[in-house]
């Protein structure tokens, strides 16, 4: 239902600058770094944030002294915010083509990665302008952060910005991994680790029928009596992630942590055979054994509850799923009989014609993109039929979501696993199996990935441009620019990660693209652990039943290292805590708003100046540069707890007395 009474904040009758050079060089240049950045951070915990809020932050900054306007800013921000996007669906699928065993490729393709993003990333931005018109006027959709950014910036407009939060949070995030990397001056240690005795199990008993049998030897009661135990990371990234995302989920992230780590694997120890073997295999280091233990039989079940918890996700977004290709479908016949003649500055679109054109010959290097892979003409002509019909359904599925939840919470990752999982049956019904036809599936996979993470993105910025009165197709050209920038640099940014802390290990799990690589390889190529795979599922199931609020986070959170996860949960108990002593001072809208925009523009940055300096770091490593070895302290991290939970409670609550935005009454009880 669309708005026939809304008025954007430039009408559409007044022409203002938008498109210039300033405003697409800083977008460019913010679509590299925002996706790099957001590349380790995925890799890194398995989630990626937003970045529309940082990149408002700084057009504003960076625009606003070169005398840029508001619709310049605008501009910027969509060209740059896309990078993120493009970046989600990069790593939940291209990292996966390194991580089958054996590996599709053995280092990254950069041909072929940059081919996949480049034609996910075009895709997802002109499937979803057949849809734009009808989302963006949709008044039953809230566009959450849409509308929150919007008022961000006319906030901006009226009384400055706050981008001095953000950039000086970017200068410690970047200094606290400078400082705690393996990369860098490893002055501190960020967490400790280690496998610990249980007292009182020297001798262990158990019930067999009705003998009761004991531990004899030794060495039995070495192996049966541990724990593994590690604490939180000194982590600015992840802690700014579990402030971003609340207590609630953090909570739930570490719960699988403590689920998979504290619960599962001391399980694990207790009943396995004998572990002395495998420990004797690390040389005698039982921590290093632990962790491979966990990797070989925790994850797979963490893989099984990552599925179905993916799976009840759609199925619960059912109604809303049948809505968005509804909808879909009515708009693209509109657009056909209406075309664009006549409509407001605000209201038009690049060309129907131009778009449907190019989405037509995008399949083509597909097609011959799957028939390197597949080498059939046969399966690659199916493959590339996959990719067009579900990106197509996901494009309009990731836009209503967003428009109902926001592009944080945009589950890409389960929209992915469904077109994995359809285009592995059919490249098994075509006879396609080992490498060849598992390099088909991610292929798919990766272009449907990189289309629904781009057109969430794309509907969202796109939402705040309608509110501040930009120029659809403008802002369209601008996504393009910026898709296209992102894409032809983010392989060398993966490739750097890979050659420097290697994807897949446990300093970047990459939980997404190793779910992805297990699930194609598993269907194709049937080396899946199906027994542990299954009892995850089971496990999943369980969760629903008991009414877990996210069965597929606490799966993530299983597969995660727990220093990650504990990480995760310290940000939220932050948020919690700023949220607690705020509310004791009974704020107003205002000063809500107020704590909530400071929070998230300090967290943002630390999460982006860490992000950013991990790949400094990575390119230093890369160059042979090597840092002086340090203190490596783990003490030390106790300082950087401290320091994150200060500036993340002190300065948003500092601003909201200061502004005197608190117990108030509200206006009609005065």
């Amino acid at each position: 239902m669309s708005d026939n009474s809304f008025k954007p904040y430039i009408p559409p009758e007044q022409s203002m600058k938008e498109i210039s050079f300033k405003a697409i060089l800083l977008g460019i240049i913010m679509a590299i770094v925002l996706g790099a950045a957001n590349a380790y951070l995925g890799l890194l915990v398995g989630m990626t944030v937003a970045a529309t809020f940082p990149a408002a932050v700084i057009a504003m900054a960076v625009l606003r002294p070169l005398k840029g306007t508001i619709l310049e800013e605008n501009l910027a921000r969509t060209t740059g915010a896309v990078g993120e996007a493009l970046a989600a669906g990069a790593i939940f699928t291209i990292p996966a083509f390194l991580l089958t065993r054996p590996p599709v490729w053995e280092k990254f393709d950069v041909f072929k990665s940059s081919l996949l993003m480049l034609v996910g990333g075009v895709l997802g931005v002109f499937l979803i302008i057949l849809v734009r018109r009808t989302l963006v006027q949709d008044t039953e959709l809230p566009f959450p952060e849409s509308v929150a950014c919007a008022e961000m910036v006319k906030t901006g407009q009226k009384g400055g910005s706050n981008a001095a939060y953000m950039f000086w949070a970017m200068g410690l995030g970047g200094l606290i991994e400078f400082f705690t990397s393996e990369n860098g001056i490893r002055l501190i240690n960020p967490y400790v680790r280690g496998i610990f005795k249980i007292p009182g199990l020297s001798r262990i008993s158990y019930l067999d029928g009705d003998n009761v049998l004991q531990y004899k030897t030794p060495q039995a009661a070495q192996m049966k009596g541990r724990l593994f135990i590690e604490t939180p990371a000194a982590n600015a990234a992840m802690t700014g992630v579990g402030y971003i995302i609340g207590p609630k989920l953090a909570a739930l992230t570490f719960s699988g942590g403590v689920l998979g780590w504290l619960f599962l694997m001391p399980i694990l120890l207790f009943i396995s055979g004998d572990l002395n073997a495998v420990v004797s295999a690390f040389g005698g280091d039982w921590t290093q054994a632990a962790v491979s233990a966990y990797n070989a039989q925790i994850k797979p079940i963490a893989v099984g509850a990552m599925l179905v918890g993916a799976f009840y996700t759609l199925f619960k977004m059912r109604k809303s799923l049948v809505t968005g290709i509804g909808r879909s479908i009515k708009d693209v016949k509109k657009s056909q009989i209406e075309g664009s003649s006549g409509l407001e500055r605000t209201d038009k679109d690049l060309p129907f014609p131009s778009i449907v054109l190019a989405i037509i010959a995008l399949i083509i290097p597909m097609v011959i993109l799957y028939n390197i892979f597949t080498k059939n003409i046969g399966s690659a002509l199916v493959a590339a039929i996959v990719m067009i019909i579900m990106g197509l359904l996901f494009a309009a599925v990731a836009g209503y979501l967003v428009g109902i939840i926001g592009s944080s919470s945009n589950p890409i990752s389960g929209l992915t696993l469904t077109t994995l999982l359809i285009a592995a049956l059919m490249m098994v019904i075509m006879g396609q199996k080992g490498n060849p036809g598992i390099a088909a599936v991610l292929g798919v996979a990766a272009v449907v990935c990189c289309v629904a993470g781009v057109a969430g993105d794309m509907i969202q910025d796109w939402k705040v441009g309608h509110i501040l009165g930009g120029t659809p197709w403008r802002m369209q050209i601008g996504g393009l620019i910026g898709v296209v920038a992102a894409a032809l640099t983010l392989t060398f940014s993966l490739q750097l990660l890979h050659s420097t802390m290697r994807i897949g290990s446990e300093a970047l799990p990459a939980p997404q693209a190793n779910l992805m690589a297990m699930m194609s390889q598993g269907i194709v190529g049937g080396e899946m652990a199906w027994p542990l795979v299954v009892a995850g599922m089971l496990l999943g199931i369980g969760l629903i039943l008991i009414g877990s609020p996210s069965p597929m986070i606490i799966a993530v959170g299983m597969y995660l290292p727990l220093r990650a996860t504990a990480c995760i949960f310290f940000g939220g108990v932050i948020k919690y805590f700023i949220d607690s002593s705020v509310n004791r001072k009974k704020p107003t809208p205002k000063g809500k708003t107020i704590v909530e925009n400071v929070g998230l523009l300090l967290a943002s940055g630390l999460i982006a100046g860490q992000a950013i300096m991990g790949i400094i770091t990575a390119a230093l490593k890369g160059a042979n540069i090597r840092m002086p070895a340090s203190l490596d302290n783990p003490w030390l991290a106790l300082v950087i707890f401290f320091l994150l939970g200060f500036i993340l409670i002190y300065f948003p609550y500092k601003k909201m007395i200061a502004s005197g935005e608190y117990g108030k009454k509200p206006e009609s009880d005065s």
